[in-house]
């Protein structure tokens, strides 16, 4: 027998690879330039910069594991799919507040920072609720659409690309925004001292967080119109007509084939669960600090020009194979900008394409490793990208808010620039060695693979009615857990002869 072998359209692919791109173009203003506009722009202090970013990463970490196992439990509204129905959920909380993190504070621009903080913290958390819920349904999408491990890792590397796509357009804006439109070329990115050049930035600033949020609605839309998620029901055993008994047997074979049904109970008692959330840990906050404090280090360390801003992120963002290559080049480049000067600094784009290389490919690498673990109990697959997502978003917000309130001083000085060196040089070579010790501990093991196993029970074919060897009915346990619940609970239909 032929066996059939399922393609995923090249529509469905396609619409899919654009269902994060609201998310991809937030983000990307949100950890490269939050820190800078509140802190160089609102002039807020350091300390309550990194706070309003701690909220949102914690808000984000809290919300992670709640929105994954929801979204495993709950059905959906209007035919759009459990994944697609908070998705779109997220997509409007995204929609409706992230505008508003980088716009005035309506009706209170001249109160104090702390009152300003106030009003913008509950968008934040908004913002964070929505991006989260985004974020983890379009990650359980994977699973769902296909179970075939190479179209995974096809998806993960296409949603990847407009991930690249959407920081390039972010940074094109903005340097579109920032020097095309700036006859000066400050070495410092912007002037506190001039009240007019205050409102110019920060309308540029509003002016880029609409175009992107614009852009970001669009795709989202063609994503809902064109995606089709399969909407998952009790279905019947055998599929085939009950006149062959050959067909029986291979339908009940395939059933016996199946890896116990995961609870997120289940996943928590996995080591591997464990070691790949660290390495996702480790690989997204490579990736963020990297993100975060690079345009800082331009500036202050550096001095150089503002533009560069807007140019060096263009660089960053590639795209390869493995893991280990990544982390090889990553501490490659974080060592490379720790002996950079102002002399040298032109050498930070040599820096930039291996510090994008390596994030990058740590960063799809380790998705393409979540979705192999989870293979096919795509029944929490929701639980599973939450978790992790719980861990980046914890370890993320602690960072930046421990890097902000370590910073030496409240205003720019001579201090911050062996601040900001010594931030990128180790802090992402650092966690890098993290994950390269995480990835050691699973060179024993396969991906994927359970501590938990089902008993195989062979079919027997007894007067033309297939039966198991327990109970004589197709029913299969998970021996090692105190539940045991089967995973099949139709009894076999019996075969007349004819």
């Amino acid at each position: 027998m032929s066996s059939m072998v399922h393609k995923l359209p090249v529509s469905q692919r396609l619409g899919f690879s654009i269902g994060h791109v609201l998310n991809d173009l937030t983000a990307s203003m949100w950890f490269s330039y939050l820190i800078i506009y509140f802190h160089q722009v609102k002039r807020f202090n350091n300390i309550l910069a990194g706070l309003l970013m701690l909220i949102g990463q914690v808000s984000d970490a809290m919300f992670t594991p709640f929105i994954g196992f929801e979204s495993d439990s709950t059905v959906g509204i209007c035919n759009l799919g459990k994944r697609k129905s908070w998705h779109f959920v997220g997509t409007l909380c995204v929609i409706g507040s992230f505008p508003f993190v980088f716009n005035k504070c309506i009706e209170c621009e001249n109160s104090p920072d702390w009152a300003q903080f106030i009003y913008y913290a509950p968008f934040v958390v908004i913002f964070q609720f929505g991006w989260a819920s985004v974020q983890i349904n379009h990650l359980s999408l994977i699973p769902d659409l296909t179970p075939d491990e190479g179209e995974r890792v096809e998806l993960n590397g296409m949603r990847y690309a407009f991930t690249v796509i959407s920081n390039l357009i972010v940074f094109g804006v903005f340097w579109l925004l920032f020097d095309l439109n700036d006859g000066s070329k400050d070495a410092t990115m912007l002037n506190h001292t001039d009240s007019d050049r205050f409102r110019v930035d920060s309308d540029r600033f509003r002016n880029l967080v609409f175009i992107a949020v614009a852009i970001g609605i669009v795709f989202s839309f063609i994503f809902h119109l064109v995606v089709r998620e399969k909407v998952k029901c009790n279905q019947e055993m055998v599929g085939e007509e009950p006149g062959s008994s050959e067909n029986l047997v291979s339908t009940i074979e395939a059933s016996m084939l199946q890896k116990t049904l995961m609870t997120w109970k289940c996943w928590l008692k996995e080591f591997q669960f464990y070691q790949i959330a660290l390495i996702y840990m480790c690989t997204r906050l490579f990736v963020n600090v990297s993100q975060i404090y690079l345009p800082l280090y331009i500036t202050e360390t550096l001095q150089m020009e503002k533009d560069n801003v807007a140019v060096m992120p263009l660089v960053v963002y590639e795209e390869r194979q493995h893991i280990l290559l990544g982390l090889c080049l990553g501490v490659s480049a974080c060592v490379w900008m720790y002996f950079l000067t102002e002399s040298t600094s032109k050498q930070t784009y040599g820096a930039a394409v291996l510090l994008g290389i390596g994030g990058s490919t740590m960063l799809v690498t380790s998705l393409s490793m979540t979705a192999d673990m989870i293979g096919e109990n795509t029944e929490s697959g929701g639980f599973v990208y939450g978790s992790m997502s719980f861990t980046d978003k914890l370890s993320n917000g602690l960072a930046v808010t421990l890097i902000q309130f370590l910073h030496p001083c409240t205003a720019c000085c001579p201090h911050c620039n062996a601040y900001y060196r010594t931030i990128l040089a180790f802090v992402p070579a650092g966690v890098a060695v993290v994950a390269f010790i995480g990835l050691l501990t699973l060179i024993p093991t396969k991906i994927g693979t359970r501590k938990k196993h089902l008993r195989r029970l062979e079919p027997i074919v007894n007067n033309g009615a297939v039966k198991s060897q327990e109970n004589n009915t197709n029913i299969y346990y998970d021996t090692e857990d105190d539940v045991k619940q089967p995973l099949l609970r139709k009894k076999t239909p019996s075969i007349n002869n004819s």
